[in-house]
């Protein structure tokens, strides 16, 4: 059984070692075995560790929260407030 350091666990799964390091932080993903050498935390991955990260990624949806996404825009909408804008700018240069 061959352990990957967090550097190697990382490009296996297709991110970068800063955003793997921010899901442990943030409590996305589990944390695997880690030594802990002069106040510096290094993590010995396995690869089940990296498999059932694998797992999780999908769920994590980049990260991003999607409960206030920005509201779509209809079309009629758009084509309403484009036509007041120009009847304002209409009306004031009559003035």
């Amino acid at each position: 059984m061959s352990s990957y350091s967090s550097r190697q666990a990382a490009r296996k799964l297709g991110l970068l070692p800063t955003t793997l390091s921010n899901y442990i932080v943030a409590g996305k993903i589990p944390a695997p075995k880690s030594i802990t050498t002069g106040g510096i935390t290094v993590y010995l991955w396995s690869d089940k560790d990296i498999e059932r990260v694998r797992k999780l990624l999908p769920k994590i949806k980049n990260g991003r929260k999607t409960r206030y996404k920005k509201k779509q825009v209809t079309g009629k909408r758009q084509q309403v407030t484009g036509k007041s804008k120009t009847k304002k700018f209409a009306a004031e240069g009559t003035k």
